[in-house]
């Protein structure tokens, strides 16, 4: 087609194009040509097509027929446009609802994870202190079982010099105080001749209000003051006397044993 054809556009618009498009698909069906002769009258002819021949349009965009077909096409973007968006929002829409279903799954599995490691927890806190209550349980009845085994294995011992001597050294040993059974039993021979009841009225202790008494010669002040618990608080109990003597001998001289006089 020849660019300069009278009646013709030199350049056609893609939206041209496709109204021509339109306009040839319609026209294509039937085409009828007015032919009018010289003498002035109307004839109506039909007017073969041939295919094989080129026929040239003439484009008029302001026609009813070009903008009828332009806002048809214009109809049709917008409605694919609103079509895409809606997929895209839906597709949005979609995946926001997979995140927060994955974000609850996620969720869900840890709560359930610190529940059962809180159960675990409690459950060891709860064995532990069963184990220490029995432990603790065990414990006191191994004392009271000691207890009872040392209540039953006490001597009994005779209430003589002898037994007095045993008993003292059976106490002595129990505090860690030193001596032996012939360190008492010298001392108290020599001091009391085995007396329990034994004082002295004449001595310098006596004439100061304080005479010494029993069967080791303790006066006041010193019992009073190297008395061991769980004996008599009385001077003239054998064993109290006995105990209190080798307390403060070992107190001044290491041992009752290294006292070969008066002390």
């Amino acid at each position: 087609m020849s660019q300069n054809a009278p009646g013709h556009s030199r350049g056609l618009k893609k939206t041209h194009k496709a109204t021509i498009a339109g306009v040839a698909a319609l026209g294509a069906a039937a085409l009828t040509l007015s032919l009018v002769p010289g003498n002035g009258s109307t004839e109506t002819e039909p007017l073969a097509l041939n295919t094989h021949q080129k026929v040239a349009w003439s484009y008029d965009a302001s026609s009813p027929q070009a903008k009828a077909l332009a806002a048809s096409v214009s109809d049709q973007h917008t409605a694919l446009g609103l079509k895409a968006k809606q997929d895209a929002l839906l597709k949005t829409k979609a995946q926001a609802a997979a995140q927060a279903k994955a974000k609850a799954a996620a969720k869900a599995k840890a709560d359930a994870a610190a529940k059962k490691r809180a159960a675990e927890a409690k459950a060891a806190a709860k064995a532990k202190a069963k184990a220490a209550a029995k432990a603790a349980a065990k414990k006191r009845t191994a004392t009271k079982t000691a207890a009872s085994r040392s209540v039953t294995r006490t001597p009994v011992f005779a209430n003589n010099l002898d037994g007095w001597i045993r008993e003292a050294l059976f106490i002595m040993d129990k505090h860690d105080i030193p001596g032996s059974y012939h360190g008492l039993h010298k001392n108290i021979m020599r001091e009391s001749s085995g007396n329990p009841y034994a004082i002295n009225n004449w001595d310098i202790n006596a004439r100061n209000g304080i005479p010494s008494k029993g069967l080791l010669q303790v006066i006041y002040p010193t019992f009073k003051a190297y008395h061991v618990k769980g004996t008599k608080f009385d001077q003239y109990d054998p064993v109290a006397n006995i105990v209190a003597a080798a307390n403060y001998a070992a107190d001044r001289y290491g041992s009752i044993d290294n006292v070969n006089s008066a002390y």
